[in-house]
């Protein structure tokens, strides 16, 4: 294994890890929150028994989640030493606010999970609305950096200098909006998908069970509005990455060959060699209609870009493909649900089963978006100023941290997973409320 490739599967191992944890420690205080403040309404059983397991929960994987963020912050340096020489005074601000986001995070927990007796019930409440929105804050700030990677701003740059530095404008870039949306949304519908299909697989063994028939509402309902919005969502984000970065979003779309009126691929196995996709399924000029919403619009095709600057085109097309098909998945799981919980209608069981097979969907989409991004961008680092291999460290025998790091995610994994287990049998005989 090349220094490089160690490098990168390193890096690709560790943001896929953590990447979990992020998004469920991004929207499970809000599933908690919403029973909570239920609880407080209502004061019925089944709603304080819910925000006792989802709390603990979130401790659980808000400490996995921390640890995780913090050996990606030990490897951009070990791993990326010029890249974070050139990025650190540009993007450090988001950086920054993070942290902070972070350590409000961490107290709003501690306030939580400790602090019902001692505070007014609105007041506790609050605290853990607070964990909810500073992890969200987490997650938009970390996306402000990653997003200006795709598309650098607020510098100048001359003979490989950096000079005239406005972190707010690197910050604000012309791609963090987009993505923050994005990867707000895909968090709602990973997480609320995942926790819906965990109660609806109890709620299938204990058929009746208010607590779980409650949480399944809760989560259910939080994962569909978002699946629906995500919708509007991927289209700009793929309007907006055509037009900054046409040379990946030919890549996502196998699109070879500059053309007018150009035929959206659906599925298909590209081959860069031959410039063409297999067992691929063409709607024509749809892809034009995608891009500038007109039928004969030109779409520049990867034949415009020097084959040095290509990403790996099959792997960014077929992740592309697995994340909006597992979207478009979703979003029909959505309309039907989103009926049966406006009529308030008992879950048929095969929605039940329906709930349990699509509930991993949302994670998957999650990860291949992630690649798409990720993988999609390169051989650039900084997209059209720092390529992937000029960041990388002299260090020889990178091996050995990528071990190490990867023995650190296998003994967490591990870990968390032997804690939520022993979590939810030792709440099994907390009261239902029926």
């Amino acid at each position: 294994m090349t220094d490089l490739l160690s490098a990168r599967s390193l890096m690709a191992i560790s943001l896929g890890f953590h990447i979990i944890f992020a998004v469920i420690g991004m929207v499970m205080p809000f599933l908690m929150v919403i029973s909570h403040a239920l609880w407080i309404r209502t004061q019925k059983p089944i709603y304080f028994s819910l925000t006792e397991r989802w709390s603990k929960g979130v401790a659980v994987l808000f400490a996995t989640g921390a640890v995780s963020g913090t050996v990606l912050s030990f490897e951009l340096g070990l791993l990326w030493p010029r890249f974070m020489e050139y990025a650190g005074p540009i993007i450090g601000m988001p950086f920054s606010l993070e942290g902070t986001a972070f350590f409000v995070e961490a107290i709003a927990i501690g306030l939580f999970m400790y602090g019902r007796k001692a505070l007014s019930p609105w007041v506790h409440w609050t605290c853990g609305l607070m964990v909810g929105i500073s992890g969200i804050l987490s997650g938009i700030f970390v996306v402000a950096a990653n997003a200006w990677m795709n598309s650098p701003a607020g510098f100048e740059w001359a003979n490989g200098v950096v000079t005239h530095v406005n972190p707010i404008a690197a910050m604000l870039n012309p791609a963090w909006a987009s993505q923050a949306t994005h990867l707000v949304f895909a968090a709602f519908i990973a997480t609320g998908f995942g926790v819906a299909g965990v109660h609806a697989a109890l709620l299938l063994r204990n058929p009746g069970s208010a607590l779980h028939t409650a949480a399944l509402k809760i989560a259910l309902s939080c994962a569909c509005v978002a699946s629906l919005c995500q919708l509007a969502s991927g289209d700009w984000s793929a309007k907006d990455v055509a037009h900054r970065q046409p040379i990946k979003f030919a890549a996502m779309e196998s699109h070879f060959h500059t053309e007018a009126g150009a035929a959206l691929i659906i599925g298909g196995i590209p081959d860069p060699d031959s410039q063409t996709v297999k067992y691929a399924i063409h709607v024509p000029k749809m892809l034009s209609v995608m891009r500038d919403s007109r039928l004969n619009s030109t779409v520049p095709g990867l034949d415009q870009f020097p084959r040095s600057d290509w990403p790996p085109v099959r792997i960014v097309h077929i992740a592309f493909q697995i994340m909006v098909g597992c979207g478009i998945v979703l979003a029909l799981v959505s309309i039907v649900s989103i009926g049966i919980l406006v009529r308030r209608e008992p879950f048929p069981r095969l929605l039940l089963k329906i709930l349990v097979g699509v509930s991993p969907l949302g994670f998957v989409a999650l990860e291949s978006g992630w690649v798409v991004t990720e993988v999609g961008r390169q051989p650039w680092i900084i997209y059209g100023f720092l390529k992937t291999k000029d960041a990388l460290t002299p260090m020889p025998g990178l091996w050995v941290p990528w071990v190490v790091f990867v023995s650190i995610y296998v003994m967490l994994f591990i870990m968390v997973s032997a804690l939520m287990i022993r979590l939810f049998r030792t709440t099994q005989d907390l009261p239902d409320g029926r």
